[in-house]
């Protein structure tokens, strides 16, 4: 990923952001803060904010135009705002705004401490793999926790749909696709119109996170087997919780698998349990059957072909705050082909 000189006060208008932080928090020395964009994020921005007292994060959508629904920053500090007495460990939000500080919807939220692993792991962690097993059980224990909540005593009684949920969801990312595709590709046509004939019934409604993955959580300093926080809500809503399953199995690599250009591939090397592991573990956890998981897995990957052709079409408008991430058309296909081969392992 290459990245460019940019305008950072013209994403974060530092002019008006920290004085709002200073009433925010009650610390005048907010006043002082300064912005350092955080390299990894392919959706929306992440900015770490620091002053003499700490440092906060701030979250906003990328420049440009954005696809229908995307890049909600009021629904991640809503549901992180509802999940934060609950089970399921996340950053306190600080601050909220709809768009008068930068002209567009954005939040900040308590930096947790904790390690984000993405393409290796931090020195002398988790080196063993018991430890190993541990951090992908932490991860599928969370995921079972915020299935089990009941999202009327969380206060998102109102946060989705649930039902059609799966139609809504295929109708959803197949029109993103045509809305940021930039030539025809077979395989996504293929992948989108076999889901459509081999919809699952959704066993029960949840809360969805739409994008839980290991980098998605700050995993503790010291116990690879505990979250400390789960991260980037934006997809979030009320429907199939097995869709989260499917996401986290996709992003879950096993060893052979070929290297993604886009996510983490750190759980493809020595030591890291199989995602039939995580896919147990979730089924002993529930109690649901997975029956239809190759549906599941085969729509993470036409989500997945639709975000990657997203991140294209964003870099090329020069939306990403100067961050490149090379040709994606290879990847775009690749992770199509791969979800129409889960289908056919499963038939």
């Amino acid at each position: 990923m290459a990245t460019s000189t940019i305008d950072l006060n013209a994403l974060v208008h530092m002019d008006r952001l920290a004085p709002a932080l200073a009433q925010a928090t009650g610390q005048d020395a907010w006043h002082h803060a300064t912005a350092t964009l955080i390299a990894g994020g392919k959706s929306n921005l992440t900015f770490e904010l620091a002053s003499p007292v700490g440092a906060l994060i701030l979250r906003r959508p990328p420049t440009g135009d954005l696809l229908p629904s995307a890049h909600d920053m009021a629904r991640e500090a809503q549901v992180q705002a509802a999940l934060k007495e609950s089970s399921v460990p996340v950053p306190q939000v600080v601050l909220r705004d709809d768009g008068d500080l930068l002209g567009v919807p954005c939040y900040v939220m308590n930096k947790v401490a904790g390690h984000v692993i993405r393409e290796r792991m931090p020195a002398h962690y988790a080196d063993s793999a018991d430890q190993k097993a541990a951090i992908a059980d932490a991860l599928v224990d969370v995921l079972v926790a915020l299935h089990q909540l009941d999202p009327e005593q969380v206060g998102l009684r109102d946060y989705g749909r649930p039902r059609g949920f799966l139609e809504r969801q295929l109708r959803r990312w197949s029109g993103q696709w045509e809305v940021s595709r930039t030539h025809e590709v077979p395989a996504v046509t293929e992948l989108a119109r076999r889901l459509q004939h081999r919809l699952p019934t959704t066993p029960r409604t949840a809360i969805v996170h739409g994008d839980y993955r290991l980098d998605n959580c700050v995993m503790n300093l010291d116990d690879p087997g505990r979250v400390e926080a789960v991260l980037d809500w934006e997809l979030s809503t009320l429907g199939d919780p097995l869709t989260d399953l499917g996401m986290l199995l996709f992003y879950w690599g096993d060893p052979g698998d070929p290297a993604p250009l886009l996510t983490p591939a750190v759980t493809r090397t020595a030591g890291f349990p199989p995602r039939s592991r995580l896919a147990q573990r979730y089924g002993d956890a529930t109690g649901v059957a997975l029956d239809d998981l190759a549906f599941y897995e085969a729509f993470a990957h036409l989500k997945f072909a639709v975000i990657a052709q997203g991140i294209a079409s964003r870099v090329a408008a020069g939306a990403m705050a100067g961050q490149d991430f090379g040709n994606l058309d290879d990847e775009v296909l690749r992770i199509a082909e791969t979800g129409l081969l889960r289908l056919d392992e499963r038939e």
